[in-house]
């Protein structure tokens, strides 16, 4: 049996009086790349937060590495391997690209594994090399998308969480990010990634997982998904 790392049971999430979140089930194993997809307004983004700590969660639990995280902030999660890519990138606009990657290593002091790290994310985003020294906030929503991976990859995750990370991008771009997620995953980093983009999410996912209106709707392997008559309908456009 493969090591489950991540675990949510019966997870409830309200704020502003809405419930968003109405005891939601899932886990993710190691080594696995499992797609959460649901259309906007699905709980999807609430989820991940109630995840890392960013918004309280009302019921049910939330395990890492088989302990109970709830209550624990991003700060302490990230020291123990589990990173978040936020929605809309956050990154440091007054920093400079080198500046944001080493705050993405702030946990650490090897430095010269951080620096050899550094040049890994330059590898995998050789634009990110070319501007090391531009400020953050001057850069397009693709570049800083980058900088928010390479950032959350700086601090050596054991699961990455990323949600929506090719919103709002050009399809060039979308194309762009997959690859990366799928570069990450192949390094062995296990990955939860949230996406609108159903069919990208699935196509590169070992499972999947539907949310709609706070709830786990169906989940199986991802390309089984793929090809289900329910999901190509409700999300593939057919």
């Amino acid at each position: 049996m493969t090591n489950i790392l991540l675990k949510v049971t019966d997870l409830k999430v309200a704020y502003g009086g809405i419930q968003a979140v109405k005891g939601v089930d899932f886990e993710v194993r190691e080594g696995e790349l499992v797609s959460l997809i649901g259309s906007n307004g699905a709980g999807k983004t609430t989820t991940m937060k109630a995840i890392t700590g960013t918004l309280p969660i009302n019921d049910g639990d939330i395990e890492y590495l088989g302990k109970s995280i709830r209550g624990q902030g991003p700060w302490d999660l990230v020291k123990q391997g589990l990173a978040m890519v936020p929605e809309g990138r956050g990154v440091f606009t007054r920093m400079t690209i080198v500046e944001n990657l080493l705050m993405g290593a702030y946990i650490r002091d090897d430095k010269a594994d951080i620096l050899a790290d550094i040049d890994k994310v330059f590898t995998l985003f050789p634009r990110l090399r070319e501007r090391r020294d531009q400020l953050a906030g001057t850069m397009s929503g693709g570049e800083q998308q980058m900088l928010a991976m390479g950032r959350a990859l700086m601090s050596r995750p054991k699961v990455l969480l990323m949600d929506e990370p090719s919103m709002g991008m050009s399809p060039l771009m979308v194309d762009k990010i997959f690859e990366v997620v799928r570069d990450v995953y192949a390094q062995g980093v296990t990955v939860l990634l949230v996406e609108q983009n159903a069919s990208r999410a699935l196509a590169i996912a070992d499972r999947g997982y539907v949310m709609e209106s706070g709830i786990i709707t169906m989940t199986g392997d991802a390309k089984q998904m793929l090809n289900d008559s329910k999901v190509r309908a409700a999300y593939l456009g057919e």
